[in-house]
């Protein structure tokens, strides 16, 4: 898993990207990070999903993505977002983010799942990327 940071503000997150799938010419990867936050007492994070593309035809591309995420291992997906963006030919985009969603710490492994589309093709298999929660 690489970890990336996303140029924001001083108390932005690390972005960690999980393995690839493709869908046509378009290489995609999932990407999560885990902000630390609190309601009242109680220790939260921003868990935030993100999306990063690469177009490796020679024309550009309209590319479709959704993003969802899930706490508990086997547990149900739930969406967390979805976009569309332009990938010009031979160029990457990202990490984009899709959505995120605020969760009072818990000893478990947050899970997001992207897939993809371009105009034209069939959506990409999962790209998962996963972090601990209330790391620190």
């Amino acid at each position: 898993m690489a970890v990336l940071t996303v140029p924001a503000n001083a108390h932005a997150a690390a972005v960690a990207c999980g393995g690839g799938a493709s869908t046509g010419r378009v290489a995609v990867n999932g990407c999560i990070s885990a902000q630390r936050g609190s309601v009242g007492e109680f220790p939260t994070r921003e868990i935030t999903a993100y999306i990063k593309a690469r177009n490796t035809g020679k024309k550009g591309l309209n590319v479709s993505y959704e993003a969802f995420f899930r706490v508990v291992k086997g547990g149900h997906w739930e969406k967390v977002g979805s976009g569309r963006s332009h990938v010009p030919a031979g160029e990457s985009i990202g990490p984009l983010e899709v959505g995120s969603t605020t969760r009072v710490c818990g000893p478990v492994k947050v899970e997001i799942r992207v897939h993809a589309r371009a105009d034209g093709a069939a959506w990409s298999g999962w790209s998962p990327a996963s972090t601990k929660q209330c790391q620190t």
